[in-house]
């Protein structure tokens, strides 16, 4: 009896491991995944210790190392990233009525820069790293 219990456990972990293999996302659907998302330049792409792994550059230029998970994609840099670009941000910005921008940078997980707003005014800016809305002005 035990014997029958144990390779009926057996039986019922591989399946469960060939379940979870055919749910996982394929290296080409991780590639593709991770370039819609922003990233760039994506390489060392491999599955190891149950997550695929990569090397890649975000939209915002850094040089990241990413775990991602093989079923849902969620991507897991090691550093703060930003899925927008400088000129993503640039734009924003434009487009909320700030002139003469300068000084953009993606600094402690935000970008940060420089402008005049809509009253002539400088001013030093911090904008969510993923809508690139201002979050915060400070006058400079």
């Amino acid at each position: 009896m035990k014997k029958i219990a144990s390779l009926t456990i057996a039986t019922a972990l591989v399946f469960a491991g060939m379940a979870m293999a055919q749910d996982a996302l394929t290296e080409h659907q991780v590639q593709s995944s991770l370039e819609r998302q922003g990233y760039s330049k994506v390489h060392d792409l491999d599955f190891r210790n149950g997550v695929w792994t990569a090397k890649a550059r975000s939209a915002n230029g850094k040089n990241v190392a990413v775990r991602v998970d093989p079923r849902t994609g969620q991507v897991f840099p090691d550093k703060p990233v930003s899925r927008l670009s400088e000129a993503d941000v640039r734009a924003s910005l434009s487009t909320q009525g700030y002139t003469h921008v300068h000084d953009v940078d993606f600094d402690g997980g935000v970008w940060t820069a420089k402008a005049d707003n809509e009253a002539g005014k400088k001013v030093k800016l911090q904008l969510d790293p993923e809508t690139g809305r201002v979050i915060g002005s400070d006058r400079h």
